[in-house]
């Protein structure tokens, strides 16, 4: 019995050895859902694969595919697809005569933690009040910060302080800035919209700001009150474009950056993304709040009629800030914020606005989008409407669009080896848009509905997760070897060596660039409007 015992372990502890030496097998490492597609893209000739449980047994046998050569990572590599396999359980991998992965599951709720994770990340982010919570044996804490948001100098009242608490720190700073706040809010509102089934099963676990909200509009809330602080005090409708200190802290805990903040002067991006946020939080809040949700579309009209007054295009100017810029063009901005106060009201006026600024961008829906451009948001907006009054012409314009934008994706997703649907394109902040493009599939899937959307946009989730060059999860906290030196300064000071969890950091400048370096932050920052989007992506999948 003894001898039997030893053979076991000896067999346990040489089958996990194998699984932690395996480098050439890339796959989502979060797991796998039942009945969706399950593939993994393996860097080293093998014409077999196999499924193992977790004792060893084989459970499904298949022939790899390829090879395939892709030039922008200088790879050739094999595929193996198990699909078909739907069994729930624990499993291998095992690449005959390359090696076997790590364990990993299949199962229903495979995405659940992350995107609880993902989406307790803003909560982390709070400014203003005390957060903290645990994961994975360590406690992470920060004691309540920038309690003097903010001061005035910069619109003209000097040494004039006024109330600017609260709201989420904008990315690996402390700065909040409502140009990035925008895309932020506008895509965790369409989430909600979506998957607003899925998201109520999750336990977020969030201190009670918000009596009798969900706890995913709890956090949102948070932002929005805020939000609001930033239109000007003297009743004009214009909108600071930030509130931030004149240059970036040191790596310390915001609690330690004691240094004066100000309200920035107005532009005319910002005060036109505060609209658009206002119009969705008043339809959203309305079921729960309907007086904080009169009080957002209040606020929206007089930012949005002091547009319509002033047309002429207003650009932030840095000045003396050295902080996050976010300069922008508004016309995108403009037609978001007409698409959602109109279909938030019905107002003509705002109907008109929009349909006259999408001739001008011919319709045209973006595949590679962020802050800086967020006309897509007032297109799905427009094409999901069920209002009556739009134009039947311009609506299925959109939506043709729309389609032809995600099946461009589709194919894109599918000639690149590690299913990246922004094939063959890198940037600062890259991972953020790669996660985005959920949004595109999941909306055409909506209207048009197409299994291969779906596949596509799992496919993102893979690629995020591990299914990637580097076989690393790109998010702190969750999957195979994530990043554990992000560009973040709570995770930098706080004395611990695990990252703060959850985040989705930004990626590489080209296909194999990508560093896991805390002083990279055009590499490794993380970022609300990332986040963002890599909640929408796994809320998509929960349960």
């Amino acid at each position: 019995m003894k001898k039997q015992i030893i053979v076991t372990l000896i067999f346990f502890i040489s089958f996990f050895c194998v699984i932690a030496q395996s480098n050439h097998i890339h796959f989502n490492s979060l797991g796998f859902l039942p009945n969706h597609k399950k593939t993994v893209t393996i860097s080293q000739k093998s014409d077999v694969f196999n499924i193992l449980d977790l004792k060893g047994n084989v459970v499904f046998s298949g022939k790899t595919t390829g090879p395939y050569s892709q030039e922008d990572i200088n790879q050739t590599v094999w595929k193996a697809d198990f699909s078909e396999f739907t069994k729930t359980g624990d499993y291998v991998i095992e690449a005959v005569g390359v090696g076997r992965s790590n364990a990993f599951k299949i199962a229903d709720d495979v995405f659940n933690f992350a995107a609880k994770t993902s989406m307790r990340g803003f909560y982390l982010w709070r400014c203003g009040m005390e957060v903290n919570g645990d994961f994975n044996g360590t406690h992470f804490y920060q004691d309540t910060c920038h309690l003097e948001d903010g001061f005035d100098d910069y619109i003209g009242n000097p040494n004039s302080q006024r109330d600017g608490t609260g709201g989420w720190h904008d990315a690996g700073d402390y700065g909040k800035y409502t140009v990035n706040a925008g895309i932020t809010v506008g895509v965790l509102f369409m989430a909600w919209d979506h998957y607003q089934p899925q998201i109520e099963k999750l336990q977020l676990d969030l201190p009670d700001t918000a009596p009798g909200l969900p706890d995913f509009l709890k956090e949102l809330k948070w932002e929005t009150d805020w939000i609001l602080k930033m239109q000007y005090p003297d009743g004009s409708g214009k909108v600071s474009h930030k509130l931030t200190r004149v240059n970036f802290s040191d790596f310390i805990m915001a609690d330690k950056d004691e240094e004066k903040r100000y309200f920035t002067e107005w532009s005319s991006a910002a005060t036109a993304d505060f609209v658009a946020m206002m119009a969705m939080a008043a339809r959203y809040f309305e079921p729960y709040d309907a007086a904080y949700a009169k009080k957002c579309l209040d606020a929206a009209w007089v930012s949005y009629r002091f547009l319509q007054e002033h047309p002429e295009e207003k650009r932030f100017v840095q000045g003396d800030f050295k902080t996050g810029g976010y300069q922008t063009r508004d016309n995108d901005d403009k037609l978001w914020a007409a698409a959602e106060l109109w279909e938030t009201t019905g107002d003509k006026t705002c109907l008109d606005d929009f349909e006259k600024r999408a001739a001008l961008m011919d319709y045209k829906i973006e595949e590679n989008w962020d802050w800086g451009n967020v006309s897509n948001l007032g297109m799905f907006t427009y094409a999901l409407s069920k209002r009556k009054d739009k134009s039947p012409e311009i609506d299925t314009l959109i939506k043709n669009n729309i389609t032809e934008n995600a099946d461009a994706l589709v194919e894109k997703g599918k000639t690149d080896v590690y299913s990246r649907a922004l094939a063959g394109t890198y940037f600062w902040g890259c991972n953020g848009t790669v996660a985005r493009q959920t949004m595109n599939l999941q909306i055409a899937n909506k209207m048009q509905p197409k299994k291969e959307y779906i596949e596509t946009a799992i496919g993102i989730i893979d690629h995020i997760f591990g299914k990637n060059v580097y076989n690393r999860s790109f998010v702190t906290g969750l999957g195979i070897n994530p990043p554990m030196h992000p560009h973040d300064r709570r995770s930098g000071a706080d004395g611990i060596e695990a990252p703060w969890p959850g985040y989705l950091v930004g990626g590489g400048h080209k296909a194999t660039d990508w560093i896991d370096d805390q002083e990279s932050y055009s590499h490794n920052e993380i970022a609300i409007n990332w986040q963002g989007a890599l909640v929408y992506a796994l809320m998509g999948f929960v349960d």
